[in-house]
């Protein structure tokens, strides 16, 4: 079974041309799939059109939102309801190709567990390309995994990787890096990327630097999650060393006959130790709340996590 899923919002005129380039694409395969569009709180005739779709078609499935609460939202209620053994996701703008699907199959089932199409010919103003390259730069180089498109809509993964990595906010961009730091194996397929016909994008700079904050959220969870005190403890030593060095500094000078106490470096020093302190405390702190979270999901829990083959 090949789930599709198909986060919507204000797409009234794409979505019955988007699915009938699905059904294209994936009825020659000679595999059951479905398609589950998410309408994520649109305002125009979308789930009118949804709805009609639905009616004509068994294998097109229809969720809706209460109201718009973002593309990370939709994806994991398109997860949820998903029942393939394999899920595509593909935006509603017809910018995507669904020919490109059989592709990314293909290439997953070479042993990768999910697969990022990448948009090698992007059809898209040069404001937004430049905006896209350095956001993918500045992601690779944060989270270490080399992906030239890491925002892609057009995406296929195994069912498992799809609904054991938890997206919420604005962290469905960083799919790829959550999966690969749950130990996931990760490609990237080029595919053929088309000019957008109908209505309006909504990625801006706006959008570029909360996505930057998120980066900063997602490095957090996935290298220090389980380990926090290597994060907040290494800066505070760090910090506490930096102001030790200046205090010893001070003491040499002190027992030279220099006068210090107008010194701004005395100052300094003392705040470096405190703040350090602090970070350290931090650190341990929040070792013990990981600790009890951990002790309280249970061993074997976390061990199957983790697991991806067991012969017996």
């Amino acid at each position: 079974m090949i789930s599709v899923v198909v986060p919507v919002h204000n797409e009234e005129r794409t979505v019955a041309l988007l699915f009938e380039e699905i059904e294209a694409a994936l009825e020659p395969l000679g595999t059951p799939w479905e398609t589950i569009f998410v309408d994520d709180g649109s305002t125009d005739g979308s789930f009118a059109a949804l709805t009609r779709l639905h009616a004509r078609r068994d294998t097109v499935r229809v969720v809706r939102l209460r109201r718009n609460f973002g593309k990370a939202a939709a994806l994991m209620a398109g997860f949820a309801q998903a029942d393939g053994d394999v899920v595509v996701t593909i935006d509603a703008d017809l910018q995507d190709d669904p020919a490109e699907i059989p592709r990314l199959l293909a290439k997953l089932e070479e042993g990768f567990d999910l697969v990022s199409g990448w948009k090698a010919r992007r059809r898209d103003p040069w404001s937004r390309r430049i905006l896209s390259r350095l956001f993918n730069w500045a992601t690779s180089r944060v989270s270490g995994i080399r992906l030239h498109d890491l925002n892609s809509g057009l995406k296929a993964y195994r069912a498992e990787v799809a609904r054991g990595v938890r997206i919420y906010g604005e962290l469905h961009r960083f799919l790829p890096v959550l999966a690969h730091y749950r130990g996931y194996r990760i490609a990237e397929l080029p595919v053929n990327h088309r000019p957008r016909e109908h209505g309006r994008s909504r990625y801006g700079l706006e959008r570029l630097l909360r996505g930057f904050l998120d980066l900063l959220t997602v490095s957090f969870i996935g290298r220090y999650r389980h380990r926090p005190l290597h994060l907040f403890g290494g800066l505070g030593l760090l910090l506490g060393a930096a102001g030790f060095a200046v205090l010893v500094y001070l003491t040499v000078l002190k027992a030279t006959g220099a006068a210090i106490g107008h010194r701004p470096l005395l100052t300094l020093g003392v705040l470096l130790i405190v703040v350090g302190m602090q970070f350290f405390s931090l650190g341990l702190l929040s070792e013990m709340v990981t600790s009890h979270h951990e002790e309280r999901a249970g061993e074997r829990e976390r061990a199957e996590l983790h697991v991806e083959e067991i012969l017996s």
